[in-house]
């Protein structure tokens, strides 16, 4: 239990989330509802302009988070394209946007999926987190499994913190 899950922010956190996927649409984009899903019971607010889904393209990928970098968001998430195949460009878009990296969060997130969820297979994942300036980005896998895990392990419990801490 972190000893920062307490910290309460006097407002709703902004939050965004991109599905990165060549096959989704949003009837069947099960990993982007679970990530509005899980963070129904914090203070995070989703505006409807604040869910797309975009193809796994470097370009269309980095365009949608830099206009979302240009407004109020705090936390941007996403789901899909963080494995190691051909298509997989999601990491390749959001790092180079990055001020600071937090290593941690992919450290754990592997070690977390190695224990609890797919064994060696973890290895696969290259899950990111880190900041742009005063907003916090998380790139996930998409898959339902890997989305909970994230979320309820590891983003939810440090949030509020983490939003706390990227705005001093």
């Amino acid at each position: 239990m972190s000893m920062h899950t307490n910290v309460q922010l006097d407002r709703d956190i902004k939050c965004a989330v991109l599905t990165v996927s060549d096959t989704r649409d949003y009837d069947t984009d099960k990993g982007g509802q679970l990530v509005q899903s899980l963070l129904s019971d914090l203070n995070v607010s989703i505006d409807s302009s604040h869910y797309r889904i975009v193809k796994d393209d470097k370009a269309a990928i980095t365009t949608q988070l830099k206009a979302w970098l240009d407004t109020d968001v705090d936390v941007i998430i996403t789901t899909g394209g963080t494995g190691i195949a051909a298509r997989d460009v999601t990491i390749e878009a959001v790092q180079p946007l990055l001020t600071k990296e937090i290593e941690g969060f992919g450290e754990l997130f592997r070690y977390l999926s190695y224990t609890e969820d797919v064994g060696t297979r973890a290895l696969l994942s290259r899950a990111v987190g880190g900041t742009v300036h005063d907003k916090l980005i998380f790139s996930l896998p998409g898959s339902t499994g890997a989305v909970k895990l994230a979320l309820e392990k590891l983003i939810k419990p440090e949030l509020n913190h983490l939003v706390l801490e990227v705005t001093k």
